[in-house]
């Protein structure tokens, strides 16, 4: 008998490769004589890099950048044969980089995202697959377009600072000096998120209160990514208001779709494409 185990991770307890080692231990014990494959998954948010990686026969990079709160430190992504650098935000952006006490949307930031973009770019990657989710952030990404050269001003043409709640400030977007290399990038977001960026069920309400938002914040930051849009569509000519996922991940798909006129797919479509999963399927027993 063929078995292919296939799990997502255990946000903050288990990885999808040592789950899936687990069960495939219990099912050795239980049917001795089975042939069994271990092929991690994830859904493009925690653990996306690691599945592609070990499923993916990819390798790790590592680079310095900005967490949530404005701290340096290592985050990993990953390159893949195919010539493909995977990226999930929440390695430089995450909910669990952040101490719980600490969580606060109003002033975190996806800098470090950018960061993590730029990276692949200097290592010469072309296409960019980012897994959204698991987010500290509420900015509409950003943070994330600030660290590729844009820049996002207030009335005096000062530029903003970080958090979802100096989105408030914007007036004036400038994309003169956006990093020439995304030109020729094709980058694909992986979201199991299709909410808008704004309203009742949008990126503030309905994921706002995980990240440590009062009803007051949410209030506040939906203003913010509202300011946003309006000033995009002002200066970039883009609705990102009506776009399905632009409220992924604090409204980072926004930026994504404004900025970098990236392609959306569903997270675990894009993840079995990676680990090769239908020719994984074939002949499999269960």
């Amino acid at each position: 008998m063929k078995i292919l185990v296939a799990m997502d991770s255990f946000k903050g307890s288990c990885t999808a490769d040592v789950a899936g080692e687990a069960l495939c231990r219990g099912i050795q014990r239980t049917i001795p004589g089975a042939t069994i494959l271990n092929v991690p998954v994830a859904d493009g948010g925690e653990g996306t890099v690691e599945a592609a990686i070990i499923s993916g026969y990819g390798e790790k990079r590592t680079c310095a950048v900005t967490d949530p709160l404005g701290n340096r430190i290592t985050a990993e992504y990953g390159v893949l044969p195919s010539g493909t650098a995977v990226i999930e935000m929440s390695a430089a952006s995450g909910l669990l980089l952040v101490p719980e006490d600490k969580l606060n949307p109003l002033v975190t930031t996806t800098y470090g995202t950018g960061e993590l973009i730029k990276a692949a770019l200097d290592d010469g990657y072309t296409s960019i697959l980012v897994g959204l989710g698991g987010s500290a952030t509420n900015d509409g990404g950003a943070g994330m377009i600030q660290a590729l050269g844009v820049s996002l001003q207030d009335a005096n043409g000062n530029e903003i600072g970080f958090g979802g709640e100096k989105l408030l400030d914007l007036r004036k977007i400038d994309i003169s000096r956006i990093d020439p290399r995304l030109k020729d990038c094709q980058i694909t977001v992986a979201s199991d998120v299709t909410n808008l960026l704004c309203g009742p069920d949008g990126a503030s309400s309905v994921y706002g209160p995980q990240k440590g938002a009062t009803p007051e914040m949410i209030e506040v930051l939906d203003d913010a990514l509202r300011n946003y849009a309006m000033v995009i569509k002002e200066y970039l000519g883009i609705d990102v208001m009506e776009i399905p996922g632009s409220g992924a991940a604090g409204g980072i798909g926004a930026g994504f779709f404004a900025f970098f006129n990236a392609e959306y797919i569903p997270g675990i479509e894009a993840v079995l494409d990676i680990v090769d999963f239908d020719r994984k399927l074939r002949d499999v027993d269960l």
